[in-house]
């Protein structure tokens, strides 16, 4: 019997910090994934992260996964970590042949990429052990929601083949209106809502179309790269998923830490 995953994830990753910083609460979640969030182990875990964009789908087709240190300016030991996770190229293979056969016309390969912080940052706090075997897959930010939407939907295939599907970015992501500020700023909270009420809601179209939709979208996203990974989560979770709001904490008055769960109803 396969071992079959009902879920799939969108987690927001905030800043690399997380890393080592034990004052943030989103730490102490993702430390607390496999006890009280998702106790099965999956075979494999695909990440979408918002820390790779290319123009056309890419996957990362590696045996052992190298840790990139894709950021700058932070304290030295975060580039001595080392998330040494084994690739999955098989799985990686895979997501070509689905992409591909739902008319994904190019699917490109990328034989050296390791991991990006927006893939090792958070597996090192769920899955410490670094032994499931992890790829990744490329947002393409020029596109828009629908089109992750389809991306995801056609990686549908893989839950029933073990495979985790999690979407890495940031529920907000506008770096430059960080600051230290009390409370949160009324259009951080203000889309955040929206993005809450929406999924739990299960109006996904409206998702897909959060730029015309949402309260404030250029502000919370004025490039959309971190956003799409929950675009994908979502599609691949299928249509009549159930959200829910699996955490929930602010950063620097304007990083919301929001991640889901989404539930496949069949």
């Amino acid at each position: 019997m396969a071992l079959t995953m009902k879920d799939t994830f969108y987690i927001s990753h905030g800043s690399p910090t997380l890393a080592i910083d034990k004052s943030i609460p989103a730490r102490h979640f993702l430390q607390s994934w496999k006890d009280k969030v998702f106790p099965q182990k999956p075979k494999a875990i695909l990440v979408i992260s918002g820390h790779w964009d290319t123009s056309f789908p890419a996957v990362n087709i590696v045996h052992r996964n190298e840790t990139i240190y894709d950021f700058y300016g932070f304290p030295d030991s975060m580039y001595k970590l080392k998330y040494p996770a084994p690739g999955a190229p098989e799985v990686a293979l895979r997501v070509k042949e689905l992409l591909m056969a739902s008319g994904f016309k190019r699917v490109d390969e990328d034989r050296e990429r390791g991991l990006d912080h927006g893939a090792w940052v958070p597996l090192m706090l769920m899955y410490p052990e670094a032994d499931i075997p992890v790829c990744q897959l490329s947002v393409q930010s020029k596109r828009d929601g629908n089109y992750h939407y389809n991306l995801g939907k056609a990686l549908a295939p893989l839950k029933d083949e073990g495979v985790l599907i999690m979407g890495s970015g940031s529920a907000t992501h506008n770096l430059r209106a960080l600051g230290m500020v009390d409370g949160i700023v009324p259009w951080a909270l203000e889309f955040d809502t929206w993005l809450k009420d929406a999924l739990l809601q299960g109006r996904y179209e409206d998702v897909n179309c959060y730029q015309e939709k949402a309260p404030h979208a250029k502000m919370a996203h004025p490039w959309p790269d971190h956003f799409y990974p929950l675009h994908v989560a979502m599609g691949a979770a299928g249509e009549n998923a159930k959200a829910k709001l699996i955490h929930h904490s602010w950063q620097l008055g304007a990083l919301s830490y929001a991640s889901y769960q989404f539930k496949s109803a069949s």
